[in-house]
């Protein structure tokens, strides 16, 4: 995901902790995943920390499709 690579290197680090912790399980509540709305309501998102998030797609066949990570007001 190109935006991942524009972020601070320290939020990166982040990012690949919380990737770990996705691959096992989505909607372990150390992520804080939800479902967006309006206009991105087919999309998911969940923190890196306080201030950075990702935002995803579950596809039909069970894979996910990474959208954006950045601030709160990149992605959504």
């Amino acid at each position: 995901m190109r935006s991942a690579k524009k972020l601070p290197h320290h939020i990166q680090a982040k990012l690949e902790a919380r990737e770990l912790i996705f691959k096992n399980n989505a909607f372990d509540a150390r992520l804080e995943t939800h479902k967006l709305h309006g206009k991105d309501r087919e999309a998911w998102a969940y923190s890196i920390d306080w201030s950075y998030r990702v935002k995803f797609l579950f596809n039909d066949d069970g894979s996910v499709l990474y959208v954006k990570a950045g601030t709160h007001d990149e992605v959504y």
